[in-house]
């Protein structure tokens, strides 16, 4: 897969077609704090709605990415190795050269209302976050999901995003003729992890005030505790730490899931291992030496003392495709103003 193939409109006939063509896409930068460094590449894309292949261990078949690359420069993020197929950095490049598929939005509501579209769930959120930073700009989410809510497709959003609050009525109209399933990620409270190893999203505290708010509207919201990083986040009382934040928060379930690995994401963290903590690698290599996945024994410990202080504080593990709607109308409210991204 290369550049070209993402543009719905590419002169073949010329010599060069290399990736940053000018038929292919807009290249751009913006002189502001919340974007210093980033360059946005915006494309036309061809499709939006992709099929997960059939080796995937994901529990769905269908996916909406509106974005590649990710500023939340998460250093063990698995979709560091998407970056590649276009020739792009997966390192730092991943974090700081965005993709943009401005046409997202009027491209998915196209696709819905083709006779081959069945209305199968969609999962959003999956490879990179539809709510970072870039979203507060291109504002793509809002028509995607009032094509969603105008089909009553079933959707769900996995997010670290505190923007995701900006779409509230959006997902609440949705919510009210389709499934709509509502998780953020949070893998742990500490601020000193959070700081090194996901410098560039809302605070794990931010983030627990959407699951909050979603509640507190009729959205029930599970908490994706992800990813549990072994000698870094995995010690009792930092898991206790969490599940009992997740707990207060109101999350209708919380769902361990270990790091892994995946080859791009594995050289990029490793290399961030080898700098701040040297003395982890060899016990990290030796984790993981059967490849992306950490042992099943490893697995199986963590999640069974998530699940037991789950349990102890009053929720339980999410189950696959476990939607969330509103059940009865809310009172009206008052029309919410701006959201603004926070980062602390």
């Amino acid at each position: 897969m290369r550049w070209e193939n993402l543009a719905l409109e590419t002169d073949h006939s010329r010599a060069d077609t290399g990736l940053f063509g000018a038929d292919a896409v807009v290249t751009r930068t913006f002189d502001t704090p919340e974007f210093a460094g980033i360059t946005f590449h915006e494309i036309r894309a061809r499709s939006i709605v992709n099929r997960v292949p059939g080796a995937s261990r994901m529990p769905f078949e269908w996916t909406v990415n509106p974005y590649r690359g990710c500023s939340h420069a998460c250093v063990y993020c698995f979709a560091r190795k998407t970056h590649s197929y276009l020739d792009l950095d997966t390192g730092l490049g991943f974090d700081s050269q965005i993709v943009v598929k401005v046409n997202a939005p009027e491209l998915l509501r196209r696709q819905l209302a083709s006779r081959r579209w069945q209305g199968d769930h969609i999962a959003m959120g999956t490879n990179v976050d539809c709510y970072q930073r870039a979203e507060g700009r291109y504002r793509l989410m809002p028509g995607i999901l009032a094509a969603l809510r105008d089909h009553a497709n079933p959707y769900s959003i996995l997010t670290k995003g505190t923007l995701i609050l900006r779409d509230l009525d959006l997902l609440k109209q949705s919510a009210e003729v389709t499934d709509v399933g509502v998780s953020v990620s949070v893998g742990f409270v500490d601020r000193e992890l959070w700081r090194t190893v996901e410098p560039g999203t809302p605070a794990p505290e931010r983030r627990l005030d959407v699951v909050r708010t979603l509640t507190e509207h009729g959205l029930g919201c599970g908490v994706l505790m992800a990813p549990v990083i072994p000698f870094l986040g995995d010690q009792p009382a930092q898991l206790r730490a969490t599940v009992r934040a997740i707990a207060a928060a109101g999350a209708t379930s919380v769902t361990p899931l270990v790091l892994h690995l995946r080859p791009g994401a594995r050289e990029w963290f490793m290399a961030w291992l080898g700098r701040e903590h040297p003395h982890l690698v060899r016990r990290y290599e030796r984790l993981y030496a059967d490849g992306a996945y950490a042992p099943k024994w490893y697995q199986r410990r963590i999640t069974r003392q998530v699940h037991e202080l789950a349990e102890e504080y009053g929720i339980g593990p999410a189950r696959p495709e476990m939607p969330r709607r509103i059940r009865e109308p809310l009172p009206a409210e008052p029309e919410p103003g701006p959201t603004q991204l926070t980062l602390l």
